[in-house]
């Protein structure tokens, strides 16, 4: 062995220490750090070291050279995105997760892929659904979606008498896929399925709102007889709407298709009963994407998906070598996803629900939603700002009353930063900003501290 790896394995103990130290130090910090630092000149890539200089030095040149570039983005102000924290369970169970080092994704050493399962039935609860839907764990809500429409494409396969997944996806012809908002996600997934891009299919939303109109979506059916994919949304990026998901549910009725929902943070509406009718019907689904690292405030990367149609996913993911595990009618995760390792991600997830439960979660999920309507007040209050939609839920889609250019509202993003973090986009053709509130940190305090920086910043660029 290496002389300073055997070194480094003998002084184990000390130098977790000196690591549990340093993330000490980052979280204590937390708060008082800019959210995003000043952008600085990029460095110089350094060489390879040639010799081993140990953990204690890699750790000191972390601490120096990268750690004051890094964003607070587990802290209470990065409002950016939809970006959750690391609950200090959660922490816990991605440390453990790394000092076991599992690959959970075969019976051969089943520990892991037991407690996955476990863990996905937790989730399955806390989300409403029912026995009907299995689960498995990805990396994120693209991959989450692209796993179920992995699942739809066989789907649309099994209708027309044929196998995308033997035979690809040419065999299916023409495809479409209808959705009223969908996340740019949902046309990556579909470039990477072969579908193709142009297989997506926008229809109307409702007047003034991103929800699907399903009088508009029942037209769009029956415009081409044939199976089809319905993309819903549980949870809009720009405005938290909600697609009505039992209305779309009666299309059934007289439309043949699979219903793919997409409800990355939306799926938290139900935890709070304020707020569960808005996810109302998502175990009607065929197949469901929830992502973790937002509102389960656990470490990336971590989602999950489910489908109604495991065997449908088995038939897609399938691996055919002896020392991956059975098939058969409970298949090893190892056929369900598109990756053959993958690390214990349900680790964390696990530590989280079990330390906090349904309760803990709820309080969280209510929490950031009064934060994000306590936010929303202030923003109307100000004359220097426009909301435009409802905050329906934790999201706050806002602009400059006069002139919203992309390049003022980008300054004030800039004259922000150090305070909060916000993204752009762009609302009905408005340029605008969002602030998403998904970190288990973050208080009424936080609210204010953003609005008096927003507020500040905008009369400073008037």
């Amino acid at each position: 062995m290496d002389r300073t790896l055997a070194a480094d394995l003998a002084r184990l103990p000390e130098l977790l220490d000196a690591t549990r130290g340093a993330a000490a130090d980052a979280l204590a910090t937390l708060d008082a750090r800019p959210v995003v630092p000043p952008a600085g000149k990029p460095h110089d890539p350094e060489p390879l070291p040639e010799h081993a200089t140990g953990t204690d030095a890699a750790l000191a040149a972390f601490r120096d050279r990268w750690e004051p570039r890094l964003s607070a983005s587990a802290g209470p102000r990065y409002l950016g995105f939809v970006t959750g924290g690391a609950t200090p369970a959660a922490l816990a169970g991605d440390w453990l997760t790394a000092v076991h080092d599992q690959n959970s994704n075969s019976a051969l050493d089943g520990g892991g892929q037991d407690l996955e399962r476990e863990t996905v039935g937790w989730l399955r609860d806390l989300f409403g659904l029912t026995g009907a839907h299995s689960g498995t764990f990805v990396s994120g809500a693209t991959m989450s979606n692209t796993t179920g429409l992995a699942i739809a494409r066989e789907w649309l396969g099994e209708r027309l008498g044929v196998s995308p997944a033997e035979d690809g996806a040419a065999a299916l012809g023409p495809v479409r896929v209808l959705s009223g908002a969908p996340h740019s996600s949902i046309a990556k997934a579909l470039s990477v399925l072969g579908l193709g891009r142009n297989s997506l299919v926008r229809v109307p939303t409702l007047p003034g709102r991103e929800a699907v109109d399903p009088a508009a979506l029942e037209r769009a059916l029956a415009d081409t007889p044939g199976p089809a994919v319905v993309v819903a949304n549980a949870g809009t990026v720009n405005t938290v709407d909600f697609d009505d998901l039992r209305a779309i549910e009666a299309l059934r009725e007289r439309h043949d298709f699979w219903l793919h929902t997409d409800a990355a943070f939306g799926a938290f509406a139900a935890l709070s009963p304020e707020h569960a009718h808005l996810a109302d019907g998502l175990d009607a689904s065929d197949s469901v994407c929830v992502d973790l690292h937002k509102w389960l405030n656990v470490p990336y990367d971590s989602a999950v998906q489910f489908t109604r149609r495991r065997d449908l996913q088995a038939r897609v993911f399938q691996n055919s070598a002896a020392y991956l595990g059975p098939l058969g009618d409970h298949p090893d995760l190892v056929h369900l996803t598109p990756e053959n390792s993958h690390r214990l991600r349900a680790l964390a997830a696990w530590f989280t629900l079990r330390a906090y439960g349904r309760q803990g979660h709820r309080e969280i999920v209510e929490r950031d939603t009064a934060c994000a309507r306590a936010l929303g007040a202030a923003l109307e209050e100000d004359p220097a700002f426009t909301l435009l939609a409802p905050v329906r839920l934790n999201v706050v889609c806002f602009t400059l009353t006069e002139a919203p250019t992309p390049e003022r509202l980008a300054a004030l993003r800039e004259a922000v930063a150090a305070e909060v973090f916000v993204t752009p986009t762009v609302y009905e053709g408005t340029a605008a900003l969002r602030a998403a509130f998904s970190n288990w940190r973050t208080t009424q305090a936080d609210v204010r501290r953003a609005a008096e920086a927003l507020g500040a910043a905008a009369r400073e660029i008037a």
